[in-house]
């Protein structure tokens, strides 16, 4: 039990706890419809495209959050573009972007003084150093995200799976997407500074893809990834302290791995259950 509870003695662990944890809920939230639309790229996208915000905001001394939303908008913004004025579909303007923008992150940050620090805390975060203020900001994102969905959850619900029937019931599909890529945008820059850029799509496709596997109905497979991003956060934390691992990497891997064990446990289970059949 003292190898469980001894990793969370210590005040920073303790912030990490409960602001990954809030990460966690919220991406998982966001992250069901991500998996049920089939969104993992564009989400994928997202999380790269915020870092060019993020390093200018860093150079001319203005707030993350800002920086990193305001990125997020240029990106969707281009996809957009992209899409309704060529013949191209939407993925190739998310590929376009989402090297672009990287690439013109990375720039930018190499232009700082600090500029090994500024990345690594950006692409992979940093869990250990949560603020008392990065937890204030994440309660506002879980708090947004539950009423939004809450509010939208039929809208989001008949979009996930008909379009074109979302449109016909008068559900205006397009302010609908709108609003879900917004909240996956705040998930995401909610969540930078804890698990990084590049680390925060394990937290907002692995939990929801294993509960996916486990139960059918959306609300329950909200509950369930939450509950298991939650898990994987305690995990990667413990795993991090004893093993000496860094705790960002390692709480995002965890929902991963936790995927491949469930799908590999429904696969034995299902063969077993097949009924044999006599030869002949």
């Amino acid at each position: 039990m003292d190898w469980l509870t001894e990793p969370f003695e210590f005040a920073f662990q303790q912030r990490a706890l409960i602001g990954g944890s809030l990460a966690a809920i919220a991406l998982a939230l966001v992250g069901t419809w991500v998996v049920i639309r089939g969104m993992s790229f564009l989400g994928d996208a997202l999380v790269h495209g915020v870092v060019p915000g993020i390093a200018l905001a860093i150079l001319l001394d203005f707030n993350v959050m800002v920086g990193a939303i305001l990125a997020a908008v240029v990106m969707l913004a281009g996809i957009n573009l992209v899409h309704r004025q060529t013949t191209f579909s939407e993925d190739t303007g998310i590929g376009l972007l989402f090297v672009g923008m990287l690439g013109l992150g990375v720039i930018l940050i190499s232009r700082t003084p600090s500029y090994s620090g500024s990345l690594t805390a950006i692409l992979f975060g940093d869990v250990l150093g949560v603020t008392s203020g990065d937890i204030r900001v994440l309660v506002v994102v879980v708090a947004v995200t539950l009423v939004v969905s809450a509010l939208l959850y039929r809208h989001f619900l008949v979009l996930a799976f008909n379009e074109q029937k979302a449109e016909l019931f008068g559900f205006r599909p397009r302010i609908a997407h709108a609003a879900l890529l917004g909240l996956i945008t705040l998930g995401i820059v909610g969540s930078f500074q804890t698990v990084g850029t590049l680390l925060v799509l394990g937290l907002l496709v692995g939990p929801p893809a294993t509960a996916a596997l486990i139960v059918r109905r959306v609300p329950i497979m909200m509950v369930t990834a939450a509950i298991i991003g939650v898990m994987s956060v305690a995990a990667g934390l413990i795993i991090s302290y004893h093993f000496d691992t860094a705790g960002s990497a390692t709480m995002a891997v965890v929902p991963i791995v936790l995927f491949f064990v469930v799908l590999t446990i429904k696969n034995v289970a299902a063969r077993a259950s097949r009924p044999v059949t006599a030869p002949g």
